[in-house]
Order: C-alpha cells, then structure tokens, then sequence
C-alpha cells in the first residue's frame, strides 16, 4: 500500500452485453474501491474497435482516482471488477464486457511483467486521449500538454454521447 494517497487514471471500455450500462455500473464500483475515492469520470464516447473490425463499437472514459493501494494492488482491484462483469479474454483486442486499464498512477513510471505505466498505447488512442483531457485539461504526458497529444489523434472518429 501507498503511505499517501497517490492520483490514478483508469480507462474504461465495453462493447458487448449492454456497453453504456456496464460502464455506468463500472464507475459505480470504482467509487467503492478499498482505500480509494473516485475523483471525477468524463463523459462516454463512442469509438470504433482497435484491431479486428468483426465486433461492435466501443464505449469508453476515463475516471480520476485517488487511491492508497499500490499500482498492483489497484491492477488486482481492477481485474477483479473485470471478472465481476464476466469478462473474458479469447483474442487480443477482442469484444468485452468490461476493460479496465491503469492508465497513470501519480507520475509514476511502472513496467514490471503484469503492468506498464503509463499505458503504452494511450498517446495513439482519442478514446483515451478525448476522455482524459476532460477530467484533467492541463496534464502533461511525456513533457507534452494533452492538447499536443491530442492534435495526433483527431481523425478516429469519437463520438461524445449525449449526457444520460
């Protein structure tokens, strides 16, 4: 565990068996998280899958927590929610019912077997990028504003959808 409470980015994704409901659900239970307190959580976007086109479009956000737990501890706490949500993983960027992935723990610089912090893929992704710019504007990511990383990644196509 962390001695002080430590900023993380969660990413969130579904597209299978009802995507908007389980991401709502999804947050819900970020809010309840052992020795954490959901900060804030954007909007949900609409995005096309990354890698095989053959599945539905995603619904994605990003969710701001601070947490005592550890980056692993969180990770567990994370996967454990996956599995609450019947998650499986059959293929590489496949459908799913929940993702959840730790995008960035304080400023923290993990890459051990089981997680890599920040998130390897984030600065090509909108459907992380767009959602993570509107709970946290002026962050920075590798000695860039959001609003650089951004600018890459305008043409994939994210579709706000309408507050519920």
């Amino acid at each position: 565990m962390s001695t002080s409470p430590q900023l993380a980015y969660v990413g969130l994704g579904s597209n299978l068996e009802s995507p908007v409901e389980q991401l709502r659900e999804a947050l819900k239970e970020l809010a309840t998280l052992p020795l954490s307190r959901l900060l804030a959580a954007s909007s949900l976007y609409a995005s096309r899958p990354v890698g095989p086109q053959d599945q539905p479009d995603f619904i994605n956000a990003v969710a701001a927590l601070e947490t005592c737990l550890s980056p692993l501890a969180l990770l567990d706490q994370l996967q454990a929610l996956e599995q609450q949500h019947r998650r499986r993983r059959q293929r590489h960027w496949g459908p799913r019912t929940l993702d959840l992935d730790l995008l960035l723990y304080a400023n923290n610089a993990i890459d051990v077997p089981r997680l890599q912090v920040p998130h390897p893929q984030m600065t090509a992704r909108a459907f992380v990028l767009l959602p993570l710019a509107e709970i946290a504007p002026s962050l920075n990511l590798f000695q860039q504003p959001l609003s650089a990383w951004l600018k890459r990644v305008e043409d994939q196509g994210l579709e706000r959808l309408p507050d519920a």
